[in-house]
């Protein structure tokens, strides 16, 4: 079976999946986000989570070193938060966006879920470092609806049915 990257990637775009601002702190105190969708949990005993991050990103070396992370799983409204700090260059995070978290880690006001983690440890997977945390704190929103991502769009939930 043949098939280019495009292809791919489009297929792989057929996977409906929330939105993410991973946050940290720069060895200069700065606060940067980077946009994914590229998160899962891991284990629940010990707490792990991963995500991946693209080895050409523009902000590789900011979040391969730091001991703390947040992984913040934003709601329907934040999807300008999405967008703004998707973009290459676009990673400083605006200081009415977050708070410092428990262990330093910004942590996006009103997200469904933010996860403080610690760096536990990365693999090379291709194109991409996967980057495991564990979970150290976290702090969930009682109500809400997930922004999604979908065949390169943003969606809204539509309605839960039961299986």
């Amino acid at each position: 079976m043949s098939f280019d990257g495009r292809e791919l990637r489009s297929a792989l775009g057929r996977f409906a999946t929330g939105v993410c601002v991973i946050t940290t702190v720069t060895d200069a105190g700065e606060a940067v986000g980077l946009t994914a969708n590229s998160f899962t949990s891991v284990s629940l005993d010990p707490p792990l989570v991963l995500w991946s991050l693209q080895n050409n990103s523009d902000v590789y070396d900011v979040f391969v070193g730091p001991r703390f992370f947040a992984i913040n799983i934003l709601a329907r409204e934040h999807e300008s938060h999405s967008r703004q700090y998707a973009g290459k260059g676009q990673h400083q995070l605006d200081a009415a966006h977050y708070r410092p978290g428990k262990h330093g880690s910004p942590v996006i006001l009103d997200a469904l879920v933010s996860f403080e983690c610690e760096l536990e440890t990365t693999h090379e997977g291709g194109d991409h470092l996967i980057i495991v945390g564990r979970v150290r704190n976290l702090h969930e929103r009682p109500d809400g609806e997930p922004l999604l991502f979908f065949s390169g769009d943003y969606h809204k939930l539509h309605g839960a049915t039961t299986i």
